[in-house]
């Protein structure tokens, strides 16, 4: 039996999606932030050494980092048409756009989430100051960034209607944190109405919906 460690509003929610698009039977192991520090609870430590997660135990097998265990899982279970051929157009955006999801899409929204942060963790005389580098940050470094991802995003599923081609895909699975959290961080506007509805049809599938009932609530859905 697999088991997730899996961590409130966190990206091992997409492992518990693909589990489901998979059909295998699973176990969920719940882990819940600090609610002042927003940080994963010390226990994870005991699962992996940077108390991270997710973590997948399979058997006598442990997997971490969730562009790993999605690989590991689809590896494992091949056949279920949620990768493309490989060496085919497909695949080879398949492959990019599985390791972009947590390489270069994520720095910015990590950025963003640090220093929406910092004015909070301050003492309250410095907060003025904090709030001035965080707004400063935001305008000249953060915000340019995350415009130019989502621009992009927005332009490539232009191309085809999901991430990899026109077929939904693992690659789709892990780049709906990124676009989740771009949504709940910076907004999108009407000129992002792909980003928009690819939200809605990733939302809508049954394996998505079951996955939520499982690793609980979940702030980017």
């Amino acid at each position: 039996m697999i088991t997730v460690h899996h961590l409130n509003d966190s990206r091992s929610q997409r492992v518990l999606w693909l589990l489901e698009e998979l059909g295998l039977p699973y176990e969920v192991k719940r882990y819940q932030r600090d609610a002042k520090t927003l940080l994963a609870p010390p226990e994870l430590r005991a699962v992996h050494p940077l108390g991270k997660a997710p973590v997948v135990d399979d058997g006598d097998v442990r997997v971490a980092e969730t562009g790993a265990i999605v690989e590991y899982l689809l590896e494992s279970h091949p056949g279920s048409g949620l990768r493309p051929a490989p060496n085919t157009p497909a695949g080879r955006r398949f492959t990019y756009w599985l390791h972009y999801a947590e390489g270069s899409a994520m720095t910015p929204l990590l950025l963003k989430l640090i220093f929406s942060q910092i004015p909070k963790r301050v003492p309250l005389l410095a907060r003025p100051v904090a709030n001035g580098i965080a707004r400063g940050m935001n305008a000249r470094m953060i915000d340019p960034q995350l415009a130019a991802h989502t621009a992009y995003w927005e332009a490539e599923l232009g191309r085809s209607e999901w991430f990899a081609g026109d077929v939904f895909s693992a690659a789709d699975i892990m780049m709906s944190f990124p676009v989740e959290a771009a949504a709940s961080r910076v907004g999108f506007g009407a000129d992002k109405r792909r980003l928009k509805a690819f939200l809605q049809r990733i939302h809508a599938r049954p394996a998505y919906q079951r996955a939520l009932e499982r690793g609980g609530p979940y702030s980017y859905a």
